[in-house]
């Protein structure tokens, strides 16, 4: 499989993702800039985290007006994988790719920690190879990463199975007092009502490497990989 990392103005996880998915998983990986409209053959594109346009407007805003993201929304409604993480996850729901939205930090202050999510489903390709069980430590580092949807859209995302990570404590229990940004529902990541569309605030691209001391983030590669 080839993946696809696109770079905007602001990205600051791209090298990261690509470091990743080339080095650690050993893929293939083309490096798509923003002004692209060429996929040039990437069957999975990744949005990685940064501050795409400086987050001046409103998360992901201006970076869904992107020539290349005519591209990934094709590429999506086809069938085609698509990952967000942070704020490819803000670019997907503000392209109306996911469900939702991302709203500011209930504490208003950008928070860079670990966390602990816990997969809510194994209908998804990103989650099907992790046990429901277990919660994985991940990094998040976001200032608008609070999950939003209203009463009509978090029932069919919850109808259909769409919610992938919830924030969770070091065993698993999922409550309030484990919600870093006031999340509904403790919600960490969604998926489309297809499970070819990925979002989630936690960088598993920062988990994922030895040297770190922390590759549980290495697992949800490893289940795209098995199972995309």
């Amino acid at each position: 499989m080839k993946f696809g990392v696109v770079t905007f103005p602001g990205s600051n996880c791209d090298e990261d993702m690509v470091y990743v998915l080339e080095t650690i998983m050993g893929q293939k990986v083309e490096k798509l800039w923003h002004k692209d409209t060429d996929l040039k053959g990437a069957d999975f594109i990744v949005l990685p985290g940064g501050f795409s346009y400086g987050d001046y407007l409103r998360s992901g805003a201006i970076a869904k007006l992107s020539p290349i993201m005519g591209e990934v929304m094709k590429h999506a409604n086809k069938g085609g994988y698509v990952m967000g993480i942070c704020n490819g996850f803000q670019i997907l729901t503000e392209s109306g790719l996911l469900d939702g939205a991302l709203l500011h930090n209930n504490q208003q202050k950008f928070i860079c920690k670990n966390v602990y999510i816990k997969p809510a489903t194994n209908s998804a390709p990103i989650t099907k190879g992790l046990d429901l069980e277990k919660a994985f430590k991940i990094p998040i580092a976001h200032g608008e990463g609070r999950f939003y949807a209203n009463e009509d859209s978090l029932k069919s995302i919850l109808d259909h199975e769409q919610v992938i990570f919830n924030y969770c404590s070091e065993d698993g229990k999922i409550a309030d007092e484990f919600n870093p940004n006031g999340s509904l529902l403790n919600i960490a990541g969604i998926a489309n009502k297809n499970k070819n569309v990925f979002g989630m605030m936690p960088h598993p691209e920062r988990a994922a490497d030895h040297q770190l001391a922390n590759e549980d983030g290495k697992i949800i590669f490893e289940s795209i990989l098995k199972y995309c």
